[in-house]
């Protein structure tokens, strides 16, 4: 039975598209979901107390500083904890909502998520599979926007850099174009969707 790890982020809400997708998937995969809603649950941007405990030894840490990393800790035990991540991001200004990058930067840790070797960064969080459910107002995937794209690179990049290596993406595009527009991207997300479901099981 697969544990999944649902990670939605649109302020969009119940009238999102990347959130909508990515929960029927992640519930057609079935087994154990446990969600992360950091629309509803918005974590704490990290600051000072945060940054100085990931250089302070955990028993020479202040109550403020074991705080502050409360949330990144648990975060990371979800992550830990799935064997799918399902992370549904809309784009926002060409990039990832506000609560996702902070979310990013709470399971960014050295020494928990990844470390330094002799040949530079080692991810930690190993043999997971990662499914992005994207949706964009324009195309961005190809075309004269693709250099404006800041969601899906960015996104792949942090994951990778913290150990995942399967990574699929499953866009909609073009959604600010109409109805007909939102109707066509929803289909094709909702087929791809189904492909990947039926790889995972």
């Amino acid at each position: 039975m697969k544990n999944v790890l649902l990670v939605t982020s649109s302020p969009r809400g119940e009238a999102s598209h990347s959130t909508k997708i990515a929960t029927e998937l992640a519930q057609g995969i079935g087994g154990n979901l446990v969600v992360r809603d950091l629309w509803r649950n918005p974590l704490p941007v990290i600051g000072p107390d945060f940054v100085h405990a990931m250089f302070t030894a955990e028993a020479e840490r202040t109550p403020a500083q074991r705080e502050a990393l409360r949330f990144s800790d648990e975060t990371i035990a979800e992550l830990e904890d799935a064997d799918v991540v399902v992370v549904a991001a809309g784009m926002i200004n060409f990039g990832m909502p506000a609560g996702l990058k902070t979310w990013i930067d709470h399971i960014t840790r050295a020494g928990v998520t990844f470390k330094y070797g002799e040949a530079g960064p080692v991810g930690l969080i190993t043999g997971k599979r990662a499914i992005l459910v994207l949706a964009s107002g324009a195309v961005f995937s190809t075309g004269p926007y693709s250099a404006m794209d800041h969601l899906e690179p960015a996104l792949r990049g942090n994951l990778g850099f913290i150990g995942f290596t399967d990574i699929e993406t499953i866009r909609m595009e073009g959604v600010a174009f109409g109805e007909e527009a939102v109707l066509q991207a929803l289909s094709q997300a909702t087929e791809r969707s189904r492909e990947l479901v039926a790889t995972v099981r």
